[in-house]
């Protein structure tokens, strides 16, 4: 909501100061669809070169992202700390032959199915799973584990940030092309240099309009996107930061109760439950969940 009332004022305020201070509509107009084909072609066929064909579909894809927010919500981190709670205490308390149950075959799972946004997200339950499968092959050294999940965090991380890398690129890229349109826009007054005065004007009018549109789409637009959505992927990944906290201190030999209370103050304050509402949510678990 925040990002439409920031475009509504972003044009608002640009152009109505542009026409407050006696500035006309029609040289901009006039000169808009082919200066944007300019720009704005040249800025699509740089992401095409720059890019993979998976990664420009992904950053169309994720686009929305910037106006949809975060994934993971504050009910996503309780519900995220009951799992792993019911995780750790069957582990501790029935072995790890009774987890193998459910990290072999976690769709089938009553633990997982009991969270179903998580279970969904693939990174996730791929990420609880093999970490969990490999405490069950006698890797029980933290500091091998921490490492392995931080490798894959990293990992998922960089490929995160591929939409916003992209957008950021054609960010920096903008105002030079602007210029480039500007100049092609030179070039074709130069070539009129007989016209009168105000033919002349109104044509590198027309050519400055090149300028101006590169910077403002490349400040104004796509810039704050591109930032916006790494902060977006940058919040996300706290969610998976949770997981490794609260295993890693399962591994140094602490209760589940206490390891999932250690992720709990790795969850990003805006989301994070109090003590209480975590202790009210697990006792709201039944006792026969796992």
């Amino acid at each position: 909501m925040f990002q439409i009332i920031g475009i509504v004022l972003l044009f608002a305020m640009v152009f109505g100061g542009y026409v407050w201070s006696g500035g006309h509509f029609e040289v901009i107009i006039e000169s808009l669809p082919h200066e944007m084909m300019t720009i704005g072609g040249a800025a699509v066929a740089a992401l095409l070169l720059g890019n993979s064909i998976g990664d420009v579909k992904k950053t169309v894809t994720e686009m929305g992202k910037a106006f949809a927010g975060p994934k993971w919500k504050q009910a996503d981190y309780r519900d995220l700390l009951c799992l792993l709670f019911l995780l750790t205490k069957t582990m501790k308390m029935k072995g790890m032959i009774a987890l193998e149950a459910h990290i072999e075959k976690p769709k089938e799972s009553s633990i997982f199915k009991r969270y179903p946004r998580i279970e969904k997200d693939h990174f996730a339950l791929d990420f609880i799973c093999d970490t969990l499968r490999m405490m069950t092959m006698s890797l029980e050294d933290p500091h091998q584990v921490e490492d392995a999940m931080e490798k894959q965090l990293e990992k998922h991380h960089h490929e995160a940030l591929v939409s916003s890398t992209a957008l950021q690129t054609m960010a920096d890229g903008l105002p030079a092309l602007g210029i480039v349109a500007a100049v092609l826009g030179v070039i074709k007054t130069m070539g009129s240099i007989t016209e009168p005065p105000e033919i002349l004007g109104g044509m590198i009018g027309g050519a400055l309009v090149g300028t101006f549109m590169g910077v403002f789409l490349a400040y104004g637009l796509v810039g704050p996107i591109s930032t916006r959505l790494k902060g977006i992927v940058d919040e996300d990944a706290q969610f998976y930061h949770v997981i490794r906290d609260i295993l890693v201190a399962h591994l140094h030999g602490n209760s589940a109760q206490v390891s999932v209370e250690i992720g709990r103050g790795s969850v990003p304050s805006t989301s994070q439950p109090t003590f209480q509402q975590l202790e009210e949510a697990l006792n709201a678990i039944p006792a026969d969940a796992s």
